[in-house]
């Protein structure tokens, strides 16, 4: 018989249009989403506290990846999903 071996922190899976992934210190993650580099329809998301960009119209790749890095950095939220 085979058991299944449980982690308190899962990797949730990543969505198709995953771009990058950061882990928080809290231990969740923050996914920056989208077409890519040069499109202003980019953003992040926190699976932790659920924060997000606050402007997905204005989220070029150069604009939010400090952004998402600098949340992952400093939230301490766990994801409970």
């Amino acid at each position: 018989m085979s058991t299944a071996t449980l982690a308190a922190f899962t990797e949730p899976d990543g969505p198709k249009d995953l771009l990058i992934r950061f882990m928080t210190v809290g231990g969740s993650h923050v996914d920056v989403t989208g077409p890519g580099q040069h499109s202003g329809k980019n953003r992040w998301n926190c699976h932790g506290c659920g924060d997000s960009s606050d402007r997905p119209e204005q989220d070029y790749l150069f604009r939010i990846r400090p952004d998402a890095n600098s949340h992952a950095a400093v939230c301490r939220a766990i994801s409970l999903r």
